[in-house]
């Protein structure tokens, strides 16, 4: 094969490459981005349960003094 062959053929491999590990970044990308949906879903829920908690507590009973005082 002459040079320029070899040239191309590795050109055509180093592409190859990359666009297999763009084709597998893309993938991590898009698995992460469902687990960041999934993380802030549940800190909404939580977030709602919180305050459906803090607004069925009591309210704090007022500061008096103690009978001994």
């Amino acid at each position: 094969m002459s040079e320029e062959t070899n040239r191309i053929t590795k050109l055509e491999e180093i592409v190859a490459h990359q666009a297999k590990t763009i084709e597998e970044l893309s993938d991590q990308l898009a698995e992460q981005w469902k687990a960041v949906e999934q993380t802030r879903a549940k800190l909404d829920r939580l977030t709602e349960r919180f305050l459906s908690l803090e607004e069925q507590s009591l309210e704090a009973p007022a500061i008096t003094r103690p009978p001994h005082y």
